[in-house]
Formats: C-alpha cells, structure tokens, sequence
C-alpha cells in the first residue's frame, strides 16, 4: 500500500517550507528514518527522514517550490514496487509529431515519342511545349495548442509548476527565455520572479523608437551580461574594473526580503536612554571565576539586560504584542518568547528564539542564550529554535557600537539594542544626598518600536523601567 508524505509542520509558527533537494530520485529504494527531502523554513534548513521504508514511486513537489504545511510531497510504496510511468526528472516523451503531409506524387511525363523526320521540303512545326507542373502548396502549419505565454521546449512540459504557468499566464510572458535554475534547467517561482524584476512590464505608453545602430558597429559584438556604466537603473547591476560578482546565499536574500518589508510596513521610531551598569558590574565581578568555573563560559552583561527587560515586558504588555493592521487585531501573548540575535559569521544575523523566557531567573538565561547561540554557529538549529519570539534583544556592543537603531522583526512591535559599555565620568548621588563625580560603566539601550501599536509615552516608561531595574536590583539575589 503506498503512502503519501505530506509537507510537516515543522514548528510551532510555521506555515509552509522550501524544498531544497531530494536525496532519492523516483524507483530508489528508501529506508525507514532515512533522509528523505530538506526544507527549508525561514532561515533554518532541516532535514526530514522518511516515515517508512519502500520505493519512491513519485516525486510531486519538484525542488525550488515552496508549499504549505500538509501539502503533499512524495508517495512512497513498498520495497520493490515498480513505479508507474518514467521518472519525475527524466523528460516527458514529446508530443507526437503531426503526419507529414502527404505530398502529391509528381506526374509523371512520358517520354515523348521522337517522330518521324518530315518529308523533304515540308514546313518544320516545333511540338508544343508541356505546360509546367505546379508545386504542390505546403501544408498549413497547426495552431500551437499551448498559449505563446507558455512557450516551453517538450522536454520541459514535465517539470513547470501549476505556480510558474500561472505566474507566466498572469504576467504575460515567455518561459521559454527564462533561464532555469531547477534540477536539470527546470524553471522554478523564483527564476520566474527574478526575471520579472530584472525586466519590468512597460508603461503603456509607446516607447520611443530606438535609432538604428551605426553601420561601423561590428556585428558580432555581444552584448554585455551586466551593466558597466557608473550610473545604471534602479535594480541594474554596476561593475566598475576589478568587480567581483558574488550570488548572494538563501539566508542573505531572506534577510534582505524581511527588512524590506518591514521597514516599509511598519511606522519605526527609535527612543534610547543611558543606564548606569555599577550595580551589575559589581556583581559580574564577585561571580565572575565561580561562575565560568561551574558553567564553562563567561557571565557577560546580556543575562542582566535580559532578565531587566522580561520583567518591564510583563509590566507592558503591548510592547510584547504582536501588531497586524490588515486584520484589525493585536496580539497580547501570554508568555515572553525572548528572540535573541545572533551573529553568525559569513552567513548573516540569526534571531533565535528562547522559549517561555518569563519562566527563567539569571542563570537560566544566561545557560539558554550560550546553548542557542552554540546552536546558531554550529548550525543544529531547529525550526522552533527560530520562531515563535515576541520580543528581541540585538547585541552589537560586543564590537563596539555606540548607538543602534535595528529594523524590527514583524509582526513584533518592539527590538532593544544593547551597545557598548564603558567606563565614563558620571555624577552620583550619595546615602546622604551629596552628588560626586564618580567612574562607572555606562551605557544605552535603544529601543526601536512600531508606532502604530502604541505612542511615545509607552516607549520611554518601558525603557525607564529597564534602566531602573538594572540600575536599583539587588542582583545578588539572582545568583542565589
């Protein structure tokens, strides 16, 4: 009996995924648990294994596709089943040709019989000439029974998506000039939307026609692949001498699409405030060898930032929201998902995301943020471990930033920045009320928000909080 693999839910928010490659090709022979596809699901690809052992008899998701959760995938058969038909990435047999049309058959002359010599002195007559025989007409070509839009080679007829033809019939163009990246020069969505952005749709207006090249210009001259000219438009890419051009990977385009749409989305204003960080020095310094001796890693400032902020988030709760204008609706959540941004080196920024956050003191924190980030560099991240956040936390003080303002992640309404802390003159006020001059490690926190969610006020009474939170807790206590 065969069994149909659906497209699996592979995290709690996750709606759909990429395939990236099949391992096995259709009439291979599969184990149970064997891998059988990856997916790719936002910025984490995973690897899913077959759910029983047999044949894969058919192949209905090509690769490049991107389907919903519960889409149908592959059917797999039992060991030694013989697939129906030929495989899913050999080509289709061509359509039969039309019939030749028959051709009539020349006529044929006969000899002409040679006459007898005319008697002497008798008028020579010419016999008359045979008219021409006329070439018989060609046949009329047949209409193409598939719509020019849809230009595809036969071969090919086989591996174009119910998505790339009506892409193709909607926007009106020819797949046969677009160049396929798929599995044997298949042409997938994105090949379709990559030459729709490289080649917009006219004005209506008619276009100037162009003047026709001079006739010195040597005809073989190819045109050039990319643009070298110091200006080009919008979209055209400039080369100027020695340029390198580098595809960009899956997780840099995904990136590039998200804060794209975000930041022309939502309505961002970014608020900061200077917090004084003596109180959590103090402490990371009296813990610091005890605890790196216990857990096998530094106590940095992020836990402290952490812990303040989960506690001002539950004191806000509209900044742990999530805002969606079309539907008319936010979301109030229940628990604080704390997404964590992680640098992953030559691959790009990665927001992990730690569960039920509100649930954990100080050293829960700091353990799960060291286990996620381990994951993130080392590459074992799992789909839930980058979804579900509802507010995040980016670090870029560790290299030395001084003020940041981060895109932010919808549909969140908020993203803290924590920049660099250093030692700086600052007035304090003593026991006694006396201000002196005093050396203590300061820094500032921005805050980027979504000003349709809430309004100024709210911001900064959110970020006061965190501020007097590190700045006013006995953190001793936390590492009780």
């Amino acid at each position: 009996m065969a069994t149909t693999v659906d497209m699996p839910q592979l995290g709690e928010t996750v709606t759909e995924g990429t395939i990236l490659s099949w391992p096995k090709k259709v009439g291979d022979t599969i184990r149970e648990d064997e891998v059988l596809v990856e997916v790719s699901t936002d910025k984490v690809d995973t690897e899913i294994p077959s759910p029983v052992a047999g044949t894969i008899l058919d192949i209905l998701v090509p690769e490049g596709e991107t389907v919903k959760v519960g889409t149908p995938m592959v059917v797999i058969g039992e060991v030694g089943e013989v697939p129906v038909g030929q495989p899913v990435e050999a080509a289709t047999s061509p359509p039969a040709r039309a019939p030749e049309p028959a051709t009539t058959p020349e006529p044929v002359v006969p000899e002409p019989t040679p006459a007898a010599p005319p008697p002497a002195g008798a008028p020579v007559v010419s016999p008359p000439t045979a008219p021409p025989v006329p070439e018989p007409a060609p046949a009329a070509s047949p209409e193409p029974t598939a719509p020019v839009t849809e230009a595809v080679r036969p071969d090919e007829r086989r591996f174009l998506s119910p998505v790339v033809r009506k892409l193709a019939r909607e926007n009106d163009l020819d797949l046969s000039v677009i160049e396929g990246t798929g599995r044997g020069g298949r042409v997938t969505r994105n090949d379709v939307l990559a030459y729709m952005e490289q080649h917009p749709v006219p004005d209506t207006a008619p276009a100037p026609v162009a003047p026709p090249a001079p006739a010195s210009a040597p005809a073989s001259s190819p045109a050039p692949a990319l643009a070298a000219t110091e200006q080009g438009a919008p979209g055209e890419i400039v080369l100027l001498p020695g340029d390198e051009v580098r595809d960009l990977t899956r997780l840099r385009t995904r990136i590039g699409e998200n804060m794209t749409i975000a930041k022309r989305t939502a309505a961002h204003v970014w608020t900061s405030v200077e917090v004084d960080f003596e109180a959590v020095e103090r402490v990371r310094q009296h813990h610091r060898a005890s605890f790196k001796e216990r857990e096998g890693f530094s106590l940095t400032y992020l836990p402290f930032i952490a812990r303040a902020t989960i506690d001002a988030l539950k004191e806000f709760p509209v900044v742990n929201s999530s805002f969606y204008l079309e539907q008319r609706k936010a979301v109030f959540h229940s628990v604080v998902n704390l997404g964590i941004a992680v640098n992953v080196v030559d691959k790009g920024l990665i927001v992990t995301s730690l569960k039920d956050a509100d649930g954990l003191r100080l050293v829960g924190l700091a353990r799960r943020i060291r286990e996620l980030s381990e994951k993130a560099r080392g590459g074992t991240l799992e789909p839930d471990d980058v979804t579900g956040f509802t507010f995040t936390i980016t670090n870029p003080g560790p290299y030395g930033s001084f003020m940041s303002a981060p895109i932010l992640p919808l549909p969140n309404v908020g993203i803290l920045s924590t920049d660099t802390i250093v030692k700086r003159p600052t007035v304090v006020t003593t026991a006694d009320g006396q201000d002196m001059i005093a050396i203590h490690p300061i820094g500032y926190l921005g805050l980027t928000w979504d000003h349709r969610a809430f309004d100024g006020v709210t911001a900064v009474e959110f970020l006061t909080r965190i501020k007097e939170n590190l700045e006013q807790w006995d953190w001793r206590q936390e590492m009780s």
